[in-house]
C-alpha cells in the first residue's frame, strides 16, 4: 500500500501513507476475518461497509489542512488501494482457508515460474516485442516460454497434489489452470507497469535490492488471486 501511494504521489495525487495503509488493511480484514460472513447479504454489507469506511477516511484525511484541493484524487486513490492492495490479495487468504497450504504454493509457483520462464526465454530467443510502449523488455517469445513453463508446472503440481491425497484438478486441468494463472500473472505485471509508467517511476520502491519494491514482486499474484479462488472453489470440501 505504501508503494502504491508513492506511485500515486509521483503522479500528483496527494495521498498520504496512513489512509493508504488503512484502506489496504480494511480490504484484507474483510477477506481474512469476514470469510464466515462472505455469503449473501451479510457478506455484501461487510464488503461494502469496508469500502465506504476506506473512502470516508480518505476524504476526511484529505481535508485535514482545511483545503479542498486534491479531494477527488485522494478519494479515488483510496478506493484503488482498497481493491488492489486489500480485496484482491485477500483472495489468497480464502484459497488457504478452503485448501491445504500446498494448493496455495502450487498456484503461486505457476505464477512465478511463468515469470521465470518468460524471462529466460525472452532473453535467449526473444525478438518480437510484446507491448513496446508499455514494457519494452517483454517479448512474444518470452510470453510463450512462460506459458509453457506455467502449464508444465500446473500439470506436475496437479499430479503431485492428487498423489498426496489432496483435492486437485486432473493433470490436463492442472496444465490449463497453470497457463491461465501464468497468463493472468503477466497481465498483472503489465498492469503495475501501466501505473508506474503513467507516474514516471521505474520501480515501485527500493525495499528489495535487485527486484525493486514489494509491489514489483507481488503484482502478478495479486491479479491471479481472485481467479484462482473461483477456479479452485469447486474442489473445496
Amino acid at each position: 500500500a505504501r508503494e502504491v501511494a508513492r506511485i500515486l504521489r509521483a503522479k500528483g495525487v496527494a495521498i498520504a501513507t496512513m489512509p493508504a495503509v488503512a484502506a489496504s488493511v480494511a480490504g484484507l480484514s474483510v477477506m481474512s476475518f469476514g470469510a464466515e460472513s462472505m455469503n449473501g447479504v451479510g457478506g455484501l454489507g461487510l464488503g461494502a461497509g469496508a469500502a465506504v469506511l476506506s473512502w470516508s477516511l480518505g476524504l476526511v484525511y484529505s481535508v485535514r489542512h482545511r483545503t479542498t484541493q486534491g479531494a477527488i484524487g485522494v478519494a479515488g486513490a483510496v478506493l484503488l488501494i482498497h481493491v488492489y492492495m486489500g480485496l484482491m490479495p485477500g483472495f489468497l487468504v480464502l484459497v488457504r482457508r478452503e485448501h491445504p497450504i500446498w494448493v496455495l504454493v502450487w498456484v503461486l509457483a505457476c505464477v512465478k515460474l511463468c515469470d521465470i520462464g518468460a524471462y529466460f526465454t525472452g532473453t535467449t530467443i526473444g525478438r518480437n516485442k510484446l507491448i513496446p510502449w508499455l514494457s519494452p523488455g517483454k517479448t512474444w517469445e518470452g510470453l510463450a516460454g512462460g506459458l509453457i513453463t506455467s502449464g508444465v508446472a500446473g500439470a506436475v503440481g496437479a499430479w503431485w497434489l492428487s498423489s498426496s491425497g489432496i483435492a486437485a484438478p486432473t493433470v490436463l486441468g492442472g496444465a490449463a489452470m497453470g497457463v491461465l494463472f501464468g497468463g493472468l500473472g503477466q497481465v498483472g505485471d503489465l498492469s503495475a507497469s501501466l501505473l508506474k509508467r503513467d507516474a514516471g517511476v521505474k520501480d515501485s520502491g527500493s525495499s528489495l535490492p535487485g527486484f525493486g519494491g514489494v509491489l514489483d514482486l507481488i503484482d502478478s499474484p495479486v491479479l491471479v488471486a481472485p481467479v484462482a479462488f473461483w477456479a479452485l472453489h469447486g474442489l473445496a470440501g
